[in-house]
């Protein structure tokens, strides 16, 4: 019709000279409508009767879309064909119905396969769902046709997350759990599945599952469970399993109980009886429940004698009780929790919560002396019982196991031990950011004591994200426990694990005095010193560490850095004289040498041409066959020539037997170690720069070769792993001489750089390394290139660090940015045009939570929230906090972050703490008696 409403025909009429006021419609043909039963008002086109008839179109029409088709389309459906047909064929082959699973992400990203329109195409691209349940179909299909394979039935629980509810899960995973009781990477997948459920979880239900596990382990290990063997590796997944308890423990402020757990695995490994040490674990157990009740003093306690001792004495008759002395100090107890009560509520609740972190970790025993008994106890909970340890005791037959188990608990109370947590609860248990702290490796890039693995708080620690993290010590009741381990610990173990033990107490001491000189305490480094050089005379003084090069260099160190040069200089040539000539033959005696001239080459300008002579002294006396004399003058030139001889002659002979001996022995390793670094330095001092990285770079292509042969990218057996720790030390000294090199001279920056680069694809995993590479890095104006770098890492490396050190350096860019910016408190014109530095580093975030290693690290999830936070945004962060909380519920850091950042929901945080049992110290009722007092 028109828009008179008169009606059009469908006649051809002839073009009318006048304007007309609508668009003309013609139909196809001329001829009025056919009608038909089909078509009864002629109003169907003819495609659409062709339709209804349940006809195609015409060939010629149909074959036109497809004239040219789709290449891309065409090479997809021959791989869907293919994968089908391999399947078909191979049905048992797991790893091929995994990479059919895979492959559909790449299916429905491309277009066009299973979509029939274009709009279509869009929405399928989109719908997840679809891949989930292609996904689900096919593991379906491989479950069918491998009815044991646990990592189709693994993946299949890890799909059906989406869709299932938690409760559905949950019985699904026991159903699995219970058809491999002796799978111990299938119960640590559980836990953490378990762990990770907000809805059903609650600490005592974990802690209850972490024994569950334990106890069957242990059975499955004994023999019990007739019908599972025990797989290889089931002590070390046990152990491992055992330390991610203790710090799940430690991280929800059950630390108590996390102690008590090391105390008496302690007493479990090194002091049982004879009588029961055939028994089965259980038996064992149960015959440890008197001793643990007994109120027997335990593992760094005073007069702790042990579980043997004490069953030895009971056949007896039992102790005689004997006075104890009454001139003991009374404890420190800091009466005055609350400092000033004009600060506001939740900053009060904060500090003293905190506080009581720190001076209540031990659990609490009944003190006889004051004739105390269990009803005295303010806190119950402060009380560990017998129930809540029985079930996580294992026994550890290996030896190293049960030294690892020592150096755990060690590191556990803040000593640097030098213990890596295993693999599957490292990012677990990192929860604090001092893993990005430099300390003092600026000032003294050569003996500055970087431990490898940081990142974890020790016991009683709960700071605040960004509190600078030193080793400062406990309080004094602290402090004696550790005492009282070591010296409990230290008759167990002889030789080198006896030495690393004194090594790691005394590295202990001065890493504290070490915090005075930072903080400027003259008065506590002048008691801290006294005692820090008593201990060391006292071990010394032991008969087996007379020639114990460890512990001197230790001693001489410290009297360095107490300021007494001309002591330190006279302990060392002490240490040295004693040595005689053993001419490079004792890593040791290198590793001291080594420390000595460093020290020297790290004096101030002023005095560095004749401290330089003196360090050349050291290492050219170190090769010679004569004893070490002190030093008198310049060494001559033909002595410096006979040394760099030697050193090459040692260091030939060292790379000789690692390619020939297979596995590598430990001692081969540590004196390549220290030989290389000595050659090095004292190529450095003799020659230049350049020597000193050509010696790494012969060494590296040595042992790379060996390492990772034809390229492999990937050392398998035992022996590499040991040879790639060698090459690991090497490449830090590389560094740490390149970045020395700097500090005292003009030099470019692209060596270090280039060695960092090389050095990180080979450890992605190593700290050390990452700060130098961040921080040289922050200098430089181009980001592009950095930012390159850390995209290719973190693609293929596994380890988290690639992704923390990415978001710091990012962080750090961003600081960079707005000092520029702001300076002197106006907005100026920003010289480095920086933007999307805060989606940046959000995206990088995001991407890090991606992997279960990431969503499950506390401290990934603080650093996001403080990261938001510090962007105003309080909203968002709240959601993320609550994000945070469904995937690391247990972690007590999350919720004192989230009070101090959003103080208007301080109940609401702590109503949730007591609902999930985390540990509240000072209940909301307790602190306004306190306040009101």
């Amino acid at each position: 019709m028109n828009i008179d409403g008169v009606a059009i025909s469908s006649k051809t009429e002839p073009p009318s000279s006048e304007p007309i006021s609508f668009i003309p419609v013609k139909d196809l043909e001329d001829a009025a409508p056919v009608t038909t039963w089909l078509n009864p008002l002629g109003i169907y086109d003819q495609s659409t009767t062709h339709w209804l008839q349940g006809q195609g179109p015409p060939e010629q029409e149909s074959k036109q879309p497809d004239a040219q088709p789709d290449s891309e389309s065409a090479a997809l459906k021959a791989k869907v064909e293919e994968f089908n047909r391999r399947v078909r064929e191979n049905p048992r082959d797991t790893q091929l119905w995994m990479a059919f699973v895979a492959f559909q992400d790449e299916v429905m990203k491309s277009p066009g396969l299973y979509a029939i329109e274009e709009g279509e195409q869009e929405k399928r691209k989109r719908s997840l769902k679809l891949i989930l349940e292609k996904k689900l179909a096919i593991l379906e299909r491989a479950i069918e046709s491998n009815q044991s394979s646990v990592d189709l039935k693994l993946a299949k629980l890890k799909l059906c997350t989406e869709f299932w509810e938690p409760s559905t899960l949950v019985k699904e995973w026991q159903k699995l759990i219970f058809l491999h009781p002796n799978n111990t990477a299938l119960w640590q997948k559980y836990l953490l599945f378990c762990q990770s459920q907000f809805s059903t979880f609650s600490i005592s239900k974990i802690h209850s599952l972490y024994g569950k596990c334990l106890s069957t382990l242990s059975a499955v290990k004994d023999g019990s469970i007739l019908s599972h063997p025990a797989l290889p590796g089931t002590e070390e997944a046990m152990f491992a399993l055992f330390l991610q308890q203790c710090h799940f423990l430690r991280q929800a402020g059950h630390s108590e109980k996390a102690i008590s757990l090391f105390q008496a695995m302690v007493d479990f490994t090194f002091f049982k009886p004879d009588s029961v040490k055939d028994l089965p674990t259980k038996g064992q157990v149960e015959f440890f429940e008197p001793f643990w009740d007994s109120g027997e003093p335990r593992a760094g306690e005073k007069g702790a004698r042990g579980w043997k001792a004490w069953m030895h004495q009971q056949e007896r008759g039992g102790w005689v009780v004997i006075n104890p002395d009454e001139d003991d100090d009374e404890p420190e107890e800091d009466d005055q929790e609350i400092k000033d009560k004009t600060l506001p509520r939740w900053q009060i609740w904060l500090a003293a919560e905190r506080s009581r972190d720190q001076r209540h970790w031990r659990p609490w025993r009944p003190d006889k002396t004051k004739k105390q008994t269990e009803e005295d106890c303010e806190d119950p909970e402060r009380q560990v019982l017998f129930d809540d340890i029985g079930q996580s005791l294992i026994r550890l037959s290996s030896h190293d196991l049960q030294f690892q188990l020592v150096e755990a608990f060690l590191q556990f109370l803040g000593v640097p031990s030098g213990f890596t947590p295993p693999a599957s609860c490292l990012y677990l248990a990192m929860d604090e950011n001092s893993i990005f702290d430099n300390g003092l490796y600026d000032e003294k890039p050569l003996t500055f004591f970087n431990p490898l693995f940081s990142g974890a708080s020790c016991v009683g620690r709960m700071d605040r994200l960004g509190y600078p993290r030193w080793t400062r010590g406990q309080n004094r009741e602290g402090e004696e426990f550790i005492r009282n381990v070591f010296h409990l610990v230290m008759p167990l173990f002889s030789g080198k694990e006896k030495s690393q033990l004194c090594f790691s107490w005394l590295q202990y001491e001065i890493a504290k005095v070490i915090w005075c000189l930072h903080t400027k305490n003259k008065k506590r480094l002048k008691s801290q010193g006294k005692n820090c050089k008593k201990l060391a005379k006292n071990l010394l003084k032991e008969p087996e560490n007379c020639n114990n090069f460890c512990l001197w260099k230790q001693y001489a160190h410290l009297e360095w850095l107490l300021g007494n040069t001309e002591d330190a200089r006279k302990v060392f040539d002490t240490a040295l004289g004693m040595a005689g000539s053993r001419e490079l033959k004792d890593s040791d005696l290198c590793e001291l040498s080594l420390l000595y001239a460093e020290l020297e080459v790290e004096l101030s300008p002023e005095v560095r041409r004749a401290a330089t002579a003196r360090a050349v002294h050291i290492l050219t006396k170190l090769t010679e066959s004569s004893p070490y004399g002190p030093y008198t003058g310049q060494v001559l030139a033909v002595h410096i020539l006979k040394a760099r001889k030697a050193y090459e002659h040692a260091l030939q002979d060292c790379l000789g037997d690692s390619c020939v001996s297979n596995p590598a022995p430990t001692d081969s390793c540590s004196r390549l170690i220290s030989l290389a670094k000595c050659f090095m330095l004292f190529q450095y001092l003799t020659i230049g720069i350049d020597a000193a990285v050509q010696i790494y770079e012969q060494v590296f292509a040595k042992l790379n070769s060996s390492v990772f042969p034809e390229g492999s990218g990937e050392g398998d057996s035992a022996s590499s792993q040991s040879w790639t720790s060698v090459l690991e030390a090497i490449t830090l000294m590389h560094t740490s001489l390149l970045r020395f090199h700097m500090k005292v001279s003009v030099y470019p920056l692209a060596p270090l750089r280039e060695a960092l680069s090389q050095a990180l694809k080979l450890y992605p995993g190593n700290q050390v390394l990452w700060r130098s590479y961040v921080q040289i890095q922050n200098k430089s104006h181009s980001a592009s290139k950095t930012r390159r770098f850390f995209d290719t890492i973190t693609r293929s490396a596994k380890p988290l660090e690639p992704w923390l050190f990415a978001i710091e350096a990012e962080k750090l860019r961003k600081r960079l940015v707005e000092t520029v910016q702001r300076l002197d408190g106006r907005e100026i014109h920003a010289t480095i045009p920086e933007t999307g530095l805060m989606h940046r580093i959000q995206a990088l975030f995001e991407n890090a939570m991606r992997s279960d290693s990431g969503s499950q690290c506390p401290l990934l999830w603080r650093m996001y929230l403080n990261f938001l936070v510090s962007l105003g945004n309080k909203e968002r962060s709240k959601g993320v906090f609550y994000k945070a909380l469904q995937s690391c519920p247990w972690a007590k850091v999350l919720y004192l972050d989230a009070v101090e950042y959003f103080p208007d929901e301080m109940q609401e945080i702590l109503d949730l703490m007591t609902e999930k049992e985390l540990r509240v110290r000072l209940p909301l009722e307790e602190l306004e008696l306190l306040l009101e007092d």
